[in-house]
């Protein structure tokens, strides 16, 4: 529809000639039949390509009801409503429905006469103001024109005028702002559009016990085709939050002359500005909650009053600095400040364990959203709770309670968004290597997680937060930094290494550091790759005791003993004792081209085996092992025969085991069973039981 040119000034005519007519008596007419009296007496017939256009338009809403069906009343869907839209047109069918539904309720506004008189305000207005939407829609009403406002409240009591100015489509009224404040409504003028069509719905009915006006039926006063309907349901949801007159219970919405408690919130909010420990205290308190999420740390400290509440600990763990450390980007901020401090003593000491801590701080920015939202929640949690019990302090009526409720579960909602929003600066101390200084990085997180998760989450994917170390990688790290004390370290000291040094990779807790060590001495590849390890190491006799590697050994994560030992050192200390034994039991030790201990002869008479002339390819060798020590004697062969074997370049080694079992008196039915089925399920090649 668009109000303008020629037929525009052909219908301003025919405007007052209605106008002038209207005081005449009409008799009443139903909805349907208003239809035809307003658009006979304000609009030419359609002529021409008018009836296409008419076609055209009615189609296209149809379609919008029909594709998007649960955003739209169910009366929408049905045939019979394009023939309403047709009949209507230019005027949408859900105008008239309020008019006389609604309007006409009134004592004073008369069916016809009011609506005649409404409609030629409104339509005026909008050929004014040269308006091109395809219908005129409960939402099109410009309501800010003062004709029109005339209209809409001289059958109303006299405070709805302020209402209006308000909170519906005044000059400073709350929708504009809100659509400027939000670009996504402003493009459409959402808010402004759906509080002109709820004031529509529900002005006329706000004593009557039917007064809420769904919001699918708002929305069908607002939406036009290649509109989201989701938008103006944003739309609502952001008004309902502010506003001192609009009305919520559940999905229906009303205007009503008296404030709600919205109000006494806004109040209430205002008036903690001048408690910001209120506020500060229930971030604390919500964020401790948070905290019992710990993800990958051993430990999370919320807002510690001191430096000495951070202990010095080895295991990784998240400091959360309070509200009045708030950090600024590429600033030395509060937060920093705080953050330096903590790491620096944890109280009148030095702190050992730095690279254990990193900190996580608000964005002074995102604080003051934070601490309006929970204002306002502690505004409606206090209203809540003052109407309830038998004798409430707040004298409100049977639905403000249930506002106050919902209210203060939305501001819930919104403070506990708005706290990873807040909380989104991690603060890290890093040292690339030994000789360098001291710098801090600060990483931005992202998220609606638990606030340790997402800092453990972000410092796993950076490798800034290890929780599976390589034993090659720690063979690297002991090399290169150096960590060797001469040819050994021990086990506890490369734990306060790591947990010291924040150079080093920064460990989740020293389980890490113990499984790498575990890993690292059972590799074949010990002497490349990682390390061997010794129970103590004896000075006196110049060598380690319980030496051992290329083995599943065992680490105990509470005070870790032992040491790790350069891989030279133990191959020294394992061929010389190999070769005195060789030597005690008159055999003859004899060392391959590589250094690496070869062959250890034993038994009656000796052997002494020599190597034929040039490198010898193959070797095998057979063994009769204790039944009762299988375990023992296999572990010595793998580590003393096989592990040799199998270090040199391209060996194939294949290892057979040979059972032979006598039983004179013959095995019973169920060793038969049980032996028999655990050989098949450990892929023994032959095996049976035989008679003789």
């Amino acid at each position: 529809m668009e109000v303008g040119g020629e037929r525009g000034r052909h219908a301003l005519e025919r405007l007052k000639n209605a106008i002038g007519r209207v005081e005449s008596s009409w008799r009443p007419a139903s909805a349907d039949e208003g239809f035809e009296i307003v658009r006979r007496r304000l609009f030419e017939p359609l002529a021409g390509d008018s009836h296409v256009a008419r076609d055209l338009t009615a189609k296209a809403f149809m379609e919008l009801y029909r594709t998007q069906s649960s955003e739209f009343p169910p009366e929408c869907r049905e045939a019979d409503y394009e023939r309403r839209l047709k009949l209507a047109y230019p005027i949408h069918p859900e105008m008239f429905e309020r008019l006389y539904q609604d309007w006409s309720s009134l004592v004073k506004f008369q069916r016809t006469r009011g609506v005649l008189r409404l409609m030629a305000a409104v339509i005026h207005s909008l050929w004014e103001k040269q308006d091109r939407n395809p219908l005129i829609l409960p939402a099109n009403i410009p309501i800010d024109d003062p004709r029109v406002q005339f209209e809409l409240t001289r059958y109303l009591p006299d405070n709805w005028v302020p209402v209006i100015e308000k909170d519906v489509d005044g000059p400073n009224a709350l929708p504009l702002r809100i659509d400027g404040e939000k670009p996504n409504l402003g493009r459409y003028s959402a808010s402004r559009r759906v509080t002109r069509a709820v004031y529509l719905g529900s002005a006329p009915t706000s004593k009557a016990a039917n007064r809420r006006l769904e919001d699918r039926r708002i929305k069908l006063g607002c939406v036009q085709p290649g509109e989201a309907p989701p938008l103006f349901g944003d739309a609502l949801r952001h008004l309902s939050q502010q506003p001192t007159h609009l009305y919520v219970d559940s999905a229906r919405y009303w205007y009503s002359t008296q404030p709600t408690v919205t109000k006494l919130a806004e109040d209430r909010a205002e008036e903690l500005k001048s408690d910001p420990d209120a506020a500060s205290e229930e971030i604390k308190k919500r964020i401790a909650q948070d905290a019992k999420q710990r993800g990958d740390f051993s430990r999370v400290h919320p807002f510690p009053p001191t430096n000495a509440d951070v202990p010095d600990d080895p295991d990784a763990r998240l400091v959360i600095l309070g509200v009045e450390y708030p950090h600024v980007k590429d600033q030395e901020s509060p937060a920093l400040l705080a953050a330096k401090t903590t790491l620096e003593s944890p109280g009148n000491s030095p702190r050992l364990c730095k690279n254990a801590l990193v900190f996580l701080a608000c964005d002074k920015t995102r604080l003051a959203d934070l601490d309006q939202a929970v204002r306002y929640f502690l505004a409606w949690n206090s209203i809540v709770e003052e109407s309830e019990g038998d004798e409430p302090s707040l004298n409100l009526d049977a639905h403000q309670p249930r506002q106050a409720k919902t209210q203060r579960d939305n501001a819930n909602t919104t403070v506990n968004a708005r706290i990873p929003e807040c909380y989104q600066w991690l603060l890290l101390p890093m040292q690339l290597k030994p000789q360098e200084s001291v710098t801090w990085h600060a990483f931005r997180l992202q998220g609606q997680e638990a606030l340790a998760v997402r800092a453990s989450r972000k410092l796993k994917n950076d490798e800034l937060l290890v929780s599976q170390l390589a034993a090659t990688r720690l063979r690297l790290e002991l090399d290169n930094v150096p960590l060797w004390r001469g040819d050994f370290v021990a086990v506890k000291q490369l734990a306060e290494d790591f947990a010291r040094y924040l150079y080093l990779p920064r460990l989740r807790n020293s389980k890490v550091l113990v499984e790498a060590m575990q890993d690292g001495v059972a590799l074949l590849s010990w002497q490349q790759d990682s390390f061997a390890y010794a129970d103590s190491f004896d000075e006196a006799a110049t060598r380690y005791r319980g030496l051992r590697f290329s083995q599943q050994i065992s680490i105990s994560e509470d005070g870790p003993a032992g040491l790790l030992v350069k891989p030279e050192a133990a191959q020294r200390q394992f061929q010389a004792e190999q070769a005195a034994t060789a030597t005690a039991m008159g055999g003859t030790y004899v060392v391959s081209p590589t250094g690496v201990p070869s062959q250890t002869t034993f038994g009656q008479p000796t052997v002494n085996i020599t190597p034929p002339a040039g490198k010898p390819k193959r070797f095998f060798g057979s063994v009769e092992l204790d039944s009762q020590r299988v375990g023992r004697d296999a572990g010595k062969i793998a580590e003393e025969i096989i592990q040799h074997l199998a270090l040199q370049p391209g060996a194939s080694v294949v290892v057979t085991l040979e059972i032979q079992a006598q039983m004179p008196e013959g095995a019973p039915d169920n060793i038969v069973r049980t032996v028999t089925e655990n050989a098949r399920t450990l892929k023994f090649t032959a095996q049976g039981f035989e008679g003789e």
